[in-house]
């Protein structure tokens, strides 16, 4: 396991570090605590545009890519409901070239009126692909706006409707940048053939002018507990239906998190696991079947998605679905069910991760309290016992806690 250092800067950036002498790369990665769930529900998909304003010039570098190409380095971003997170990866030569190009966009953007202009094209194609001329494509977001109806979790990241992006002003940008991106909001992890005392001098160097900022607060509350069963039945032009079941479950900082997330891979992690060998393999009902938790910090869900053979109906399909969770609620899980889970989960976190994914994971544990418990998820997964499983899915898979999607072919 690695040993994580961190310290903090006194405008209240923290920086964690990891060394690996194995490679000759370092990963430099900031994760600022702002995502979509920081949106009003009339302004959607902000936080994902404002990810692509970032590389679209900072106050002294007017284009960020073309000098992370030229330190022969790769850079990329996402945003989630939760976070927005940044990554490079250059040779130790050039490290602080990263140092210096993050510094100067957490200080200040551009701010260009041609820049949003062409940002906001390409978020609104990304929109129209990934929304509306994909098969499948607004599953995530029905499913959204049937399970939360109160947590901004009721948007996906993209945005709900294209007009959102399409009116962002110049001065939206500026507001939601002051606000959120900010020493103060943000985590720097470093990982790679570099020292503690190296990042502690370019930290320093790089950011610590950066000035403290008000960080606009969060007015939204929780989701209330659903009471009564939910459904959603839609057309569209796909070529197989699709079922999914969705449950409120543990949220991430739950103690009981890691036994709904043993509980899916019991479901289906593999070929073999209950789902797919009673439903595809043995019954021939379904063409796929999986199961797995949601990522999302504050609320935990779990999916059970399917898509049943043609001379299936979807009616016949959710009662399959709902037969296998009522006997799996009143069986035994077997030792050697409960080690295969923890074999491939444990084999999953050893396995060498790129040092990328590493800077980002323990970045994102720091944000939920504690870094150090990068380290402890094999331990907390391996704690996880068989009557935790039964008993928890007893308690989660109720009807009245429970939302349908049927998505139908058109007839």
């Amino acid at each position: 396991m690695p040993i994580i250092n961190k310290f903090a800067l006194d405008n209240g950036l923290k920086v964690l570090h990891v060394e690996d002498k194995s490679t000759p790369l370092v990963a430099v990665n900031i994760l600022y605590n702002v995502g979509a769930k920081d949106e009003k529900e009339c302004h959607t998909g902000f936080a994902h545009l404002m990810e692509h304003l970032m590389f679209g010039g900072s106050i002294n570098v007017p284009n960020f890519d073309d000098v992370m190409q030229k330190a022969g380095g790769e850079n990329n971003a996402w945003t989630t409901n939760d976070v927005t997170n940044f990554y490079d990866i250059v040779p130790k030569e050039n490290v602080e070239t990263a140092f210096y190009l993050e510094a100067d966009r957490m200080l200040s953007l551009c701010f260009s009126e041609q820049s949003l202009k062409v940002q906001r094209q390409v978020v609104c194609e990304e929109f129209k692909q990934r929304n509306l001329n994909r098969p499948y494509g607004d599953v995530e977001e029905l499913i959204r706006e049937m399970v939360f109806k109160s947590h901004p979790y009721k948007w996906v990241t993209i945005g709900k409707e294209l007009s959102h992006i399409q009116n962002t002003t110049i001065d939206d940008v500026k507001e939601w940048f002051f606000s959120h991106y900010a020493p103060n909001n943000a985590i720097l992890s470093v990982v790679g053939n570099i020292t503690f005392e190296e990042i502690k001098a370019l930290a320093h160097k790089w950011f610590s002018a950066i000035p403290v900022r008000k960080i606009a607060e969060r007015t939204y509350l929780p989701e209330p507990v659903q009471t009564e069963p939910r459904r959603t039945r839609v057309e569209r032009d796909v070529p197989n239906d699709l079922i999914c079941k969705i449950y409120h479950a543990p949220n991430i900082k739950h103690k009981d998190y890691y036994t709904s997330d043993f509980l899916t891979d019991i479901f289906s992690y593999s070929k073999s696991s209950r789902l797919n060998k009673h439903l595809v393999m043995q019954k021939n009902k379904f063409i796929q079947i999986d199961s797995h938790i949601g990522s999302l910090d504050e609320e935990g869900l779990v999916y059970i998605k399917g898509i049943p053979e043609k001379n299936v109906s979807i009616e016949e399909a959710e009662q399959l679905i709902i037969e296998e969770i009522e006997q799996f609620k009143n069986s035994t899980i077997e030792d050697k069910e409960m080690q295969k889970v923890r074999n491939g989960f444990e084999s999953d976190k050893l396995y060498p991760a790129p040092i990328n994914d590493i800077a980002y994971d323990i970045a994102y544990y720091e944000l939920l309290g504690d870094c150090d418990l990068y380290n402890q998820r094999i331990e907390r997964h391996n704690s996880v016992k068989a009557e935790d499983i039964i008993a928890l899915a007893k308690k989660i898979f109720v009807p009245e806690n429970c939302s349908t999607l049927q998505y139908c072919k058109k007839s």
